[in-house]
C-alpha cells in the first residue's frame, strides 16, 4: 500500500505541474509573478515562459495565397537588466517589385503585476505603439509594453502578412534568455514544397500530417499540416571569438523548393546552384550591367599603356578602380544605379563597383567572373537559394591561379579581401549559367613577426632596446582598418600600456597608407623598468619580455559556439640580449614543442646562450581558424600551456 500511496502522489504532482504550464494568452498565474528566478538559470534576467506561433496560408481571390504567420510570447522579468524586453520591434519587407507590401500588426498587449497579492492587469494603449521606415526595403513596428519592472509578467501577441510564398519568415526558438517552451505550427498547401532546416543543435520534436483543408479553391485541396516543439531551451549567450551568434541560433526555417499547381507546369526555386545562379545572371541589374563597356574605353587604354603582362594589367586595373570609386557603405549583388552612372559618379554600392573591375579585366584579355558572398554579418548560405546572399566580389584567373577582388574596400589588395568575407564558401558564376564553390577562408597564413634586441642594466633595474613589427596580409590588413584614422601620439600611449608600461620613443610606420601589397613595418626604441626582477644577486627574466602573455582568452567551463579566428596566423618572437657584465647564465627554460589534434594550432619555444648572448625564439601558429565547440577544452589548455611556458623564467646570475 505504501508504493502505491508513491504512485498516486508521483501522479496528481505530474498533472498539477501540467496544468500549471498554462500556454494560453491571458491566463498568467501568481505563481508565475511570484517567480524570483529562473529554475535553471539563476542568472537570467528574463525567460520567455512560451512562445507560440502557426503560419497559416489563406487564398484571397484576385491575389492568390497570403501567409498569415501569427505569434504569442508570455514573458517574464525576473532583473531590472532584464527590462528591456518591454520594448518589442518587427521588421518588416517593403521593397516587392510585384508584390504588396509585408504588414505588422501587434494586439493583446498587457503587462501583469502582483500587488498586494492580486494580479494587475495594465494594457498597451496607442502611444506604445508605432511604426516607421527603416530604408527603402524595411519598416518596422515597435511596441513598449506599460508598468513593467522586476517581477512583471508581459505578453503580446503580432500578425505578420505576406504574398511572398518562396521564404516563409524564419522561426526563433533560441534567445540570449531561456525559452521554456516554444510550439510552431504550420498548414500548407499541397501546392507548395518547402525545405525545412533545424539551426543550432537543440533537440526538436515534430510531426505532420495530411489533412483535408476547408478553404474554398480548386474545389478543395490537401494541406501538410506540421507541428514542432520542445522546452527547456537554454540561453544562447555571447562568447569571444565568434563569428556571427545567429549562424547558430536555434531556429526553423522553410524556404520555397517548388511550386505544383494544377493544371501549370512544376516550378522549381532552389534545387541546385547552377539553377539559383542562371536566375541570378538573367536579372538586368547583374548579367546585362556586367555586359556595358563603352563607359571605361578611354580609361582602360590609358591604364593598360604601360602594363607588359596579365598581372600587371590586373594590378594597374584593380588600383584604380580601387583610386576612382567610392564605396557609399550599400551592401548587395545587384546594381542600384548602374555602372555607367556610377563610374561617372565615381560611387556606387558593391555591385557597380566591382562589376566595373570585372568588365575591365575582362576587356583586358584577363579571365573574370562575378563570386557571389554572403558577408560574416549576414551569416552562412545553408542552401542553394538567391536570398543568403548580401555581397559581390571579383575573381580574375592568371595561370590556372584564381586571385579574389573587391575593390569597394580602400585597404584590399588582390588575393586580400575584407575580413567580413572571410565567411564559408562563395559562389563564382558564369555568364553561360555554370557555377562553382569558391573557399573564402585562405589557406595561407598572415605572419605577425616581432623582432627585440635589448640591453639589461642591472644597476637601475632598466633595460631598454629596440623593436620591429611586421605583418603580413590579413594582419596588416586589420592594423591599416583599425589604425588608419587613430591619431599616432594617442596610438603610442596606447602600445605603451599595452606593452605593461613600456616607454616609445622614435616610433616609425612604413607602409600604412600606401604600398598596401607589402607588409606594415612598426620600429620603435623603448626603455622599461619593470621587464625583469632582481632578487638578490639574480635576475629574473620571461622569455619574450613584454608580449609575454598572461591570462587565457578562453575562461569559461563551457563553450556553446564554434571558435572563430577569422583566418589563420603565424606570430614569430625574436628575442635578443647580451647577458650584462658580471652575470652569467644559470638556467634556461627547457624547449617546448605543443600541438593539438590535426595541427590545428602549434607552439615552439626555443632558446640558445652562446658567449653572453641569449636568443629566443617562440612560434605560434593557429593553422585552423575555425573549431568546434567540442574541441573547446583542448583550445583551452593549448593556451593555458602557452600561458605556463611563456612565464618561466630566464635566470642569470651574479659571477
Amino acid at each position: 500500500m505504501k508504493f502505491s500511496s508513491s504512485v498516486f502522489i508521483l501522479f496528481f504532482l505530474f498533472i498539477a505541474k501540467v496544468q500549471s504550464q498554462n500556454y494560453e494568452l491571458g491566463k498568467v498565474t501568481i505563481a508565475e509573478l511570484e517567480e524570483k528566478a529562473h529554475p535553471k538559470d539563476s542568472s537570467a534576467p528574463a525567460a520567455i515562459l512560451f512562445k507560440k506561433g502557426r503560419t497559416v496560408f489563406n487564398y484571397v481571390v484576385g491575389k492568390g495565397f497570403i501567409v498569415n504567420n501569427v505569434y504569442e510570447f508570455r514573458i517574464k522579468i525576473y532583473k531590472p537588466e532584464g527590462l528591456s524586453w518591454a520594448n518589442q520591434k518587427v521588421s518588416y519587407y517593403a521593397g516587392y517589385e510585384n508584390l504588396n507590401d509585408d504588414s505588422v500588426n501587434f494586439s493583446n498587449a498587457v503587462t501583469y503585476n502582483l500587488e498586494k497579492g492580486s494580479i494587475v492587469k495594465t494594457k498597451l494603449n496607442s502611444e506604445g505603439s508605432f511604426k516607421n521606415k527603416i530604408n527603402k526595403y524595411w519598416n518596422q513596428a515597435t511596441i513598449t509594453l506599460p508598468n513593467v519592472k522586476a517581477g512583471s509578467v508581459i505578453e503580446f501577441k503580432y500578425v505578420l502578412k505576406s504574398e511572398n510564398v518562396v521564404r516563409l519568415p524564419d522561426f526563433e526558438i533560441q534567445y540570449d534568455v531561456p525559452v521554456n517552451f516554444f510550439e510552431y505550427k504550420t498548414e500548407i498547401p499541397e501546392f507548395f514544397i518547402y525545405k525545412t532546416l533545424f539551426v543550432g543543435k537543440l533537440k526538436i520534436e515534430s510531426k505532420a500530417d495530411v489533412v483535408q483543408s476547408g478553404q474554398v479553391y480548386f474545389n478543395g485541396y490537401k494541406q501538410i499540416n506540421a507541428a514542432f516543439t520542445a522546452s527547456n531551451i537554454p540561453a544562447l549567450k555571447e562568447e569571444k571569438f565568434v563569428d556571427n551568434i545567429e549562424n547558430y541560433r536555434g531556429a526553423i526555417r522553410n524556404e520555397l523548393e517548388r511550386k505544383r499547381f494544377p493544371d501549370e507546369p512544376v516550378v522549381n526555386y532552389t534545387t541546385t546552384w547552377e539553377e539559383v545562379a542562371k536566375n541570378i545572371y538573367k536579372s538586368e541589374s547583374f548579367g546585362k550591367e556586367l555586359k556595358e563597356k563603352d563607359y571605361f574605353a578611354e580609361d582602360l587604354k590609358t591604364i593598360l599603356h604601360t602594363t607588359e603582362n596579365h598581372q600587371e594589367k590586373l594590378d594597374a586595373i584593380f588600383k584604380f578602380v580601387q583610386n576612382k570609386m567610392n564605396w557609399n557603405k550599400e551592401k548587395g549583388y545587384l546594381t542600384d544605379k548602374g555602372v555607367k552612372k556610377a563610374y561617372l559618379a565615381q560611387t556606387g554600392n558593391t555591385a557597380e563597383i566591382n562589376f566595373i573591375l570585372i568588365s575591365m579585366l575582362k576587356s583586358a584579355g584577363i579571365a573574370a567572373n562575378p563570386v557571389l558572398v554572403s558577408t560574416v554579418e549576414n551569416g552562412v548560405p545553408v542552401f542553394p537559394n538567391r536570398t543568403d546572399f548580401n555581397y559581390v566580389i571579383g575573381s580574375a584567373e592568371i595561370d590556372g591561379k584564381k586571385i579574389l577582388l573587391d575593390a569597394s574596400n580602400k585597404f584590399t589588395t588582390p588575393g586580400i579581401l575584407p575580413l567580413n568575407l572571410l565567411n564559408w564558401k562563395g559562389r563564382l558564376i558564369k555568364e553561360d549559367g555554370s557555377s562553382e564553390e569558391i573557399e573564402m577562408i585562405p589557406s595561407v597564413p598572415s605572419k605577425e613577426i616581432f623582432t627585440v634586441i635589448a640591453e639589461i642594466n642591472p644597476e637601475n633595474k632598466k633595460m631598454e632596446g629596440n623593436v620591429k613589427v611586421r605583418k603580413t596580409d590579413y594582419s596588416a590588413l586589420l592594423f591599416r582598418e583599425k589604425n588608419t584614422g587613430t591619431n599616432e601620439e594617442s596610438y603610442v600611449e596606447k602600445l605603451e600600456n599595452d606593452l605593461n608600461k613600456i616607454e616609445i620613443n622614435g616610433y616609425s610606420i612604413e607602409n600604412k597608407k600606401d604600398n598596401f601589397s607589402k607588409s606594415t613595418l612598426e620600429s620603435f626604441d623603448f626603455t622599461s623598468y619593470n621587464s625583469y626582477d632582481v632578487i638578490g644577486e639574480k635576475i629574473y627574466i620571461k622569455p619574450i619580455l613584454f608580449y609575454t602573455d598572461t591570462t587565457n582568452p578562453f575562461k569559461q567551463e563551457q563553450r556553446q559556439l564554434p571558435v572563430y579566428f577569422g583566418y589563420p596566423v603565424h606570430q614569430i618572437y625574436n628575442v635578443f640580449y647580451d647577458v650584462p657584465q658580471g652575470y652569467t647564465v644559470e638556467s634556461l627554460p627547457k624547449p617546448i614543442k605543443i600541438s593539438t589534434e590535426n595541427n590545428g594550432t602549434s607552439y615552439i619555444m626555443n632558446m640558445d646562450a652562446e658567449e653572453n648572448r641569449v636568443q629566443i625564439k617562440v612560434g605560434i601558429q593557429i593553422n585552423s581558424p575555425i573549431f568546434t565547440a567540442e574541441e573547446y577544452d583542448m583550445l583551452k589548455e593549448f593556451f593555458q600551456k602557452i600561458i605556463a611556458s611563456q612565464n618561466e623564467k630566464i635566470v642569470l646570475k651574479r659571477i
